[in-house]
């Protein structure tokens, strides 16, 4: 008769363990719960974006609700007053002109890499919502409210040096290491400009990743976290076997098909970590000039502006 061995048995046992503390994704049920019949909300701004973080969206009530993670709806909507906003925004002028598309060729005219994740960005947004005009605003409200971090001479620059400062106050062995590697860090730009689209293993992990975005949840630049998170996974590798530049960038661009849900929870660990330690910070932990160290550190971890209750509209 044949036996499980103890090894295969633990295995299981943790397997069984995490699809029973799973917890399920707001569902169109629920979703519909928070309102009341004039179709405000009756669930504060905070109470769902927290919900949102620690458990997602369905992707039946993901188009509606981007609608107010971007800002396309107000908060404190009716169901009346967003089909008025529907009607202007389908109507406005710009909205007809839809530049969206080649304006984002502007912004991404460096290199072909560039223009094709932005494509790749509005099919994704395609997917999201049928019409032209929900696509456009979506996508340019998605913009602001990251705060362009996947546009190349405008965020990308900004999310590498945070990128760099958290590897070097939180892993100063692996900081070390990687000084003199061919501008390692620097490298990992396609981590930002494609807003790590392609590291994952479908659609609804990219999607699910971007509205922890949109939320500004746990912290403002939460995009740094998650990078850094990628880059610990592969970093005992690199260190024990001593890699160069250009195997360790033929090793990050190897870390694909990764599980939203999975890198969310591991990047929130490291977001708690920073933040028992991040008044310890130096400039010269960061080899930093005039008091630069802490206001980097701090410009990852602090609050999104949205939260801001000046902004609660």
């Amino acid at each position: 008769m044949e036996t499980i061995s103890p090894h295969l048995s633990v295995s299981l046992i943790k397997s069984l363990s995490s699809l029973l503390v799973s917890k399920m994704p707001i569902d169109k049920a629920e979703w519909e719960g928070y309102f009341d019949e004039s179709g405000h909300l009756v669930k504060s701004r905070d109470f769902i974006s927290s919900n949102i973080l620690d458990r997602g969206l369905d992707p039946a009530v993901r188009s509606e609700a981007w609608k107010f993670l971007t800002g396309y709806y107000s908060w404190r909507s009716s169901h009346d007053e967003r089909l008025t906003v529907d009607s202007i925004k389908r109507y406005g002028s710009i909205c007809l002109q839809c530049p969206s598309i080649s304006g984002s060729r502007r912004y991404t005219g460096e290199a072909d890499e560039y223009q094709q994740g932005f494509h790749e960005m509005l099919l994704l947004f395609q997917l999201l919502v049928e019409k032209e005009h929900e696509v456009y605003w979506l996508f340019q409200f998605f913009l602001q409210k990251t705060e362009h971090s996947c546009v190349v001479n405008i965020g990308v620059g900004k999310n590498l040096i945070m990128l760099k400062a958290v590897i070097a106050f939180m892993d100063p062995i692996f900081a070390k290491h990687l000084e003199g590697k061919s501008r390692v860090v620097q490298s990992l730009f396609p981590w930002f400009c494609l807003f790590f689209q392609q590291v994952f293993k479908s659609f609804d992990d990219v999607w699910r990743l971007w509205e922890v975005f949109l939320m500004g949840m746990p912290c403002r630049n939460f995009q740094v976290i998650v990078a850094y998170t990628m880059l610990q996974s592969v970093r005992d590798q690199i260190l024990r076997e001593n890699m160069g530049g250009d195997d360790i960038l033929m090793v990050c661009g190897n870390i694909i098909d990764l599980d939203a849900d999975e890198l969310i929870s591991k990047a929130c660990s490291m977001y708690k970590l920073l933040m028992e330690h991040k008044d310890k910070v130096t400039d010269r932990d960061l080899c930093c000039r005039n008091g630069r160290a802490g206001r980097i550190i701090s410009s990852v971890s602090h609050p999104a502006p949205f939260l801001h209750r000046s902004q609660m509209s």
